[in-house]
């Protein structure tokens, strides 16, 4: 281990010299009061250190220590259901050490709690030849997660010994006889963050991460594994959208990054994930969610590697074949943290002071998303889906970070100030987002859900559309300048609007809707305006046509039970015919 002394203090970043024989990305201990850190960059003797705490108070000649690893995270059971800051530290153990409800620099207390003893139940057997992903046993880690011990990445062997019963995540638990000589394995491996954990091979993205939210499932779908970006202004429903995918999206396990949000936010998720019971099990959705709390007022260094923590933290769920969701809310704060640390580095700016490889960090992040096979004897297929939230400021979306995300990410989901002034929500714009993942995904929704979902969806966004421009000439010329055929068109898009993609979170029935529902709202809506249509054409009296009363049913069947959607499906169309009926007998 590396030692030398603080040369120089520029907030978060230390200048050490003496660190000759250190590495990029060591971690290290500053300071008596063993602040934690990470070196930046390397010149000579003298080493760049990102401090993830409160410098305020150091002196120049004070001592440094690299800890001769990499900044790194440890996998293992106790993940599931923790609270941790940006770097992995948890907030529950460090309360009971410090007694204080605020942060106390230089606590060290180990991310996975060693005085819990779990059940672990082997699978391999002594003798079996086992490479790196093999499963070893499981643990039960929760009533709905059952989390695989796993024969660390790069290592290969013979399984020499291997024993079940109850453990500390620290025991050893096999022994692996390798190349190198005998290897002893634990319930917990350690991996470094900014290192993507291996896969055998990617695989294209193309079943969707069903959400239950209608503009994101028919509109704007994102695939399992796949990445999408929520850009949105201030107060048009960022967050709550997040929250929205992590209680609904059909995920095995939820990573949810609050990095650099307020802290007020992450209170709210703090105190409501324990109490939703989460639909897939009726347990509490804290059973399959890890969280990583790193709020605007803990340091901002820490910000930076928050993402990093929490992607990695998913990795290890996905190479055990599970689906995971991780949101990171907002990569606009982690943007910041690297544009004052590139500052303080004095590097070449790049647009509005944000360091040049802005993109390039970005691309690195949303890259170990994805749907991989994974590395193993028996590949396991996994999913990893990332969903990141970018706050520009005034929701100006030309800013550098917006853009660097268009770059990468195939979904986006438009957050607009308007429409959430409007109290319409989701505020997702559906004239300016896009999937690029739907082309992909049209031959699942045909075959699970209807062949005709493609062409439903097509159809409703054209409509939405073709309002866009109507829209124009009635603020210009007025209503009664179109013509019947084009009124009724601006009644059905406002029909789309208002009884398909609005959708109230707090309403027990519509916070959540299955695609079978959702086609069948899609399909009625899509129905009144082709029956509306031809009695149109016909001669039947438009106003009539608006004013039926099975368009208040229409509006009504998002608040449905789904066991009774069948029966209230047949009825409306049963009523929709009848009073259609009844306009073509009456004079226009």
């Amino acid at each position: 281990m590396s030692k030398g002394t603080i040369k120089k203090i520029s907030g978060p970043l230390v200048i050490a010299s003496g660190m000759r024989d250190a590495n990029m990305s060591d971690m290290v201990r500053v300071s008596d009061k063993r602040l934690i850190g990470e070196i930046i960059e390397i010149h000579g003797d003298e080493a760049s250190i990102q401090v993830y705490e409160e410098t305020a108070g150091l002196m120049p000649g004070e001592p440094v220590e690299s800890l001769g690893y990499p900044m790194s995270v440890e996998l293992g059971p106790g993940l599931i259901t923790s609270i941790y800051d940006g770097i992995q530290r948890p907030l529950d153990d460090i309360l009971r050490v410090t007694g204080s409800n605020n942060l106390q620099r230089g606590v060290e207390v180990p991310s996975l709690k060693r005085d819990l003893v779990w059940e672990f139940v082997p699978v391999a057997k002594a003798g079996d030849e086992l490479v790196g992903g093999d499963v070893l046993g499981t643990v039960q880690e929760t009533v709905v997660v059952q989390q695989k011990i796993m024969v660390p990445p790069g290592m290969k062997g013979t399984l020499k010994e291997i024993r079940g019963g109850q453990f500390h995540v620290d025991d050893v638990v096999a022994v692996l006889e390798t190349a190198d000589g005998e290897k002893e394995l634990t319930l917990l491996q350690r991996w470094p963050v900014r290192v993507g954990r291996p896969y055998a091979k990617k695989l294209s993205p193309n079943m969707p991460l069903v959400t239950g939210q209608r503009v994101l499932d028919m509109f704007f779908p994102i695939a399992k594994g796949g990445v999408a970006a929520i850009p949105g202004p201030f107060g048009s429903g960022k967050t709550v959208t997040q929250h929205q995918l992590a209680k609904w999206a059909d995920a095995d396990i939820v990573v949810y990054i609050g990095c650099g949000e307020r802290g007020n936010e992450m209170t709210d998720v703090l105190n409501e994930f324990p109490e939703l019971k989460d639909p897939r099990t009726g347990e509490s959705l804290m059973q399959r969610t890890v969280l990583i709390a790193n709020t605007s007022d803990m340091p901002v260094a820490a910000r930076e590697a928050s993402i990093y923590t929490g992607i990695t933290i998913a990795e290890y769920f996905r190479d055990m074949g599970y689906s995971v969701a991780l949101m990171a809310d907002s990569t606009s704060r982690w943007a910041e943290a690297l544009r004052e640390m590139s500052g303080r580095l004095e590097e070449m700016p790049g647009e509005e002071g944000y360091p040049a490889y802005l993109g390039s960090r970005l691309a690195q992040f949303y890259e170990r998303a994805g749907r991989v096979m994974t590395i193993g004897s028996e590949p396991r297929e996994g999913f990893l889906s990332a969903i990141g939230a970018v706050s520009p400021p005034g929701g100006d979306i030309s800013e550098p970070v917006s853009q660097a995300t268009l770059r990468i990410v195939k979904v986006f989901w438009g957050l607009d100030a308007n429409l959430a002034y409007q109290r319409h929500f989701p505020a997702i714009n559906w004239l300016t987002s896009y999937s690029l993942y739907s082309p992909d995904m049209a031959p699942w929704f045909a075959e699970h859900v209807a062949e005709d979902w493609t062409e439903t969806r097509q159809r409703m966004m054209t409509l939405l559309q073709d309002e866009a421009e109507l829209d124009e000439i009635v603020k210009m010329v007025g209503m009664d300048a179109l013509s019947p055929a084009d009124r009724l068109k601006m009644e059905a898009a406002r029909s789309i609007r208002e009884d398909f993609l609005h959708q109230n979170s707090f309403h027990d029935i519509d916070t959540y809707t299955s695609l079978a529902k959702q086609y069948d709202m899609a399909k009625l809506v899509m129905y009144f305006y082709d029956e509306a249509s031809k009695a149109v054409a016909q001669g039947a009296p438009l106003n009539a046509l608006i004013s039926m009363d099975v368009r208040e049913r229409i509006g009504r069947f998002k608040y449905v039970p789904e066991g009774a959607v069948p029966g209230e499906y047949d009825a409306i169309l049963e009523e929709l015919h009848k009073e259609i009926a009844a306009c073509m007998g009456k004079e226009a």
